[in-house]
């Protein structure tokens, strides 16, 4: 059975980058979000737009499909095959689907905001895996997300600072979640060592 890594940690904190040193497979939980308009997301008591809907809280995790996302990881624990959601950040939407293929990879990664929440279910169903949350300086998560998500025009500006803020300070919250739920702390060195499986 292949080995899965759950990636963890804030949102900017190079988790991307890293699968992509590496050049394992890899499995976006984000693509796992609901649609805007899904009536099963939480909402915040922050109003968007001339009607003042409220707008969508994307850092709840009711915001995202837990159960297909163990899903798919199941099935490419055991078949090496999945199929997975595409889903596209700028217009909150999934916009189609596609097959992940492990082939003779030893070790896959599962990387995402919400990949704490997945380790106990991980667990019970007997997946061989490691838990990992990306702990690297607050201040240089806080510039590396804001640069990336203006570059990939992930949402308007005054958006990505609003949202950016409020992830800063809500960081010690979700490093202490991800702990809770098996993580252990690694600096960026030692994730790339427990990808390539160099350590245990």
């Amino acid at each position: 059975m292949p080995a899965l890594v759950l990636l963890a940690g804030p949102s900017g904190s190079g988790k991307s980058r890293l699968v992509s040193v590496v050049a394992c497979p890899r499995v976006n939980l984000d693509d796992f979000y609901r649609d805007e308009d899904d009536p099963a997301n939480p909402r915040t008591t922050t109003t968007v737009g001339a009607d003042e809907a409220p707008a969508v809280d994307w850092d709840d995790p009711g915001s995202w499909d837990a159960g297909a996302a163990l899903a798919a990881l199941v099935s490419l624990c055991r078949t090496g095959s999945a199929e997975v959601p595409v889903y596209d950040i700028a217009t909150s939407r999934r916009t189609g689907l596609r097959t992940v293929e492990l082939g003779d990879a030893a070790t896959f990664v599962a990387e995402g905001l919400f990949a704490p929440d997945l380790v106990p279910a991980c667990r019970a169903a007997g997946l061989e895996m490691d838990a990992i949350y990306l702990d690297r300086p607050r201040l240089q998560t806080l510039l590396f997300r804001f640069v990336r998500d203006v570059s990939e025009h992930r949402k308007p500006v005054p958006v990505l600072l609003r949202r950016g803020l409020a992830l800063f300070r809500a960081e010690p919250a979700l490093r202490a979640h991800a702990l809770a739920y098996g993580c252990r702390p690694v600096g960026f060195g030692e994730a790339l060592a427990v990808v390539r499986g160099t350590r245990a």
